[in-house]
């Protein structure tokens, strides 16, 4: 009775989600589960754990590449000798 219950809680709190993007979360929630399943029958809790992780790997800014001005000082060329 108890589990009814609950799932019927979880599935009527659906309705108050906002949509959100699926970026990253389809792979973690897949990785997150086979993981659950594997550490002790929590399937459901690593899907959603894997989900979260994978959305928020996926919405990091990219790396920006080193410019000129983050590089160390380069040595001026010595001039040749006459």
């Amino acid at each position: 009775m108890k589990s009814i219950v609950l799932s019927c809680a979880l599935l009527a709190s659906l309705g108050f989600v906002p949509a959100a993007s699926a970026k990253g979360c389809l792979k973690g929630a897949a990785v997150g589960a086979v993981g659950g399943h594997v550490a002790g029958h929590h399937a459901i809790l690593g899907a959603a754990a894997g989900c979260a992780i994978g959305h928020h790997v996926a919405n990091k800014p990219p790396a920006t590449p080193p410019t000129a001005k983050d590089s160390p000082a380069q040595t001026p060329p010595v001039p040749p000798k006459p």
